[in-house]
């Protein structure tokens, strides 16, 4: 490394977000065989969409034992596990109430419990969303009072996730201002506002979300701010293929702006490699699985050939 720069041969572990599995290929039996065979990755981030936090202990403990279990025996890391499209939906640890708020802190809590007995050592997400305003008019920040008690909650889920043995908890950015942080300047606030937290809390950026031009506009650098000046606090990266203008989540089988040999110079160009990264797509619930493992066969080829 020179000038924080990684060198062209450093490698970039190269995974997949299991969120293309959600009623589909739901049990470690299933997608762990299919990761390592049919996808040719031995690199995982899971996704709560396979498994409630807040399914009864003994329920818990059976799936996280079998996850631990059917990862090691299939060769597969799990490198971290997210919130899910579900869990998502909700407005989580911004909702306007403050009891619905605590539910999803307890949630993330439980998620912590989950990730500890199933060897998962990483857990995050987006945190949270205020609720859009009557006239449809969107604010350029949070409110005060909001971000202040996101960051309090933030701190409390650090202590709480150290002493669930756990290294490292996420905050992925989302391009909507409803939500936070979706500017580079907020993500360095908040990641300031939590340096001292029991377990550090990191930047888990999408390709999709910094590159959506009707809220940064067309000319705003594409991900590479948030790569240049983010670069230390970043540990993790979605890919995903897109337009740009909206969050698309597509496989590489489907025309967009993403060009992976031009992701791959810019992680090296920016220092963020060789920090991981996951493909993150979704299907229509229609779609035949089928054809989705035949997109996400050739999408992995395509991808393990330029993270090579």
């Amino acid at each position: 490394m020179t000038d924080g720069v990684v060198s062209d041969a450093q490698p970039i572990p190269f995974g997949i977000n299991l969120s293309f599995c959600v009623k589909r290929w739901v049990t470690p039996e299933l997608w762990a065989p299919l990761v390592r065979e049919r996808l040719g990755l031995d690199l995982v981030q899971f996704s709560y969409d396979l498994a409630d936090p807040m399914w009864p202990d003994a329920i818990i403990d059976r799936h996280a034992a079998d996850l631990r279990r059917q990862a090691q025996a299939s060769g597969v890391t799990v490198h971290s596990a997210f919130i899910g499209l579900a869990h998502y939906t909700f407005n989580q640890l911004l909702h306007p109430d403050r009891d619905v708020r605590d539910y999803a802190e307890e949630w993330l809590g439980r998620a912590y419990r989950f990730a500890a007995l199933a060897g998962i050592p990483r857990v995050g997400g987006p945190l949270g969303a205020i609720p859009a305003r009557p006239d449809g008019s969107e604010a350029e920040a949070l409110d005060e009072a909001d971000y202040d008690d996101l960051i309090t909650r933030m701190h409390r889920l650090g202590a709480r996730a150290a002493a669930e043995g756990l290294s490292e908890l996420y905050v992925e950015p989302t391009p909507m201002r409803r939500e936070w942080p979706w500017t580079v300047a907020q993500a360095r606030r908040m990641m300031d506002d939590v340096a001292d937290s029991a377990v550090p809390w990191r930047l888990c950026p999408d390709w999709g979300h910094g590159t959506v031009e009707p809220l940064y506009g067309p000319d705003h650098g594409a991900m590479e701010p948030w790569f240049r000046d983010l670069a230390d606090v970043i540990t993790a990266v979605h890919i995903q293929q897109t337009d740009f203008l909206l969050d698309r989540h597509w496989d590489f089988t489907v025309p967009g702006k993403v060009d992976p040999v031009d992701a791959v110079a810019l992680l090296r160009r920016t220092g963020i490699a060789p920090a991981p990264v996951f493909l993150e797509v979704f299907y229509a619930f229609e779609q035949d699985s089928g054809s989705i493992l035949n997109a996400l066969e050739a999408t992995s080829a395509r991808l393990r050939q330029a993270f090579a």
